[in-house]
């Protein structure tokens, strides 16, 4: 995947993060400084070189690009994430998508379609949406 290395499940995350962002074709200041802390704070993270970033963002911006671009990126992200991280990797793609204090059109719809690549179970997601929509509420 990246200089012939396969996508690790740090990538895998961090893709998803990517593509979540890019949804809405507007990434935000206040989403990539959620992705930067998830990165560099939180443990599932650790030991993940952040080198790596550049060119997993380049590869999801291609992949993005085409036809059924966002079907292969699930397919890659399945494939280098372990199911028992699927629910850590919607966690993370709610974060995002709420860092800007708004979930609505196609960041909404992308986070519907990474529930059910990710096969999660609808109470799970809600109780994760709610607990993003939580951390993200204003005054």
């Amino acid at each position: 995947m990246i200089d012939d290395a396969p996508m690790t499940a740090q990538d895998a995350l961090c893709a998803l993060m990517i593509a979540v962002s890019a949804s809405d074709e507007q990434i935000r200041t206040s989403e990539l400084v959620k992705m930067s802390n998830a990165i560099n704070n939180l443990p599932v993270f650790s030991g993940y070189d952040a080198e790596r970033l550049p060119r997993i963002s380049q590869m999801v911006f291609d992949l993005l690009e085409q036809e059924d671009g966002l079907e292969a990126l699930f397919g890659l992200i399945r494939a280098a994430l372990p199911q028992r991280l699927y629910e850590t990797a919607y966690a993370l793609s709610c974060d995002v998508a709420a860092a800007d204090g708004r979930i609505e059109g196609t960041e909404a719809r992308m986070l519907q379609e990474v529930r059910d690549e990710l096969e999660l179970d609808r109470l799970h997601a809600a109780a994760i949406e709610r607990g993003a929509r939580a951390r993200h509420m204003t005054l």
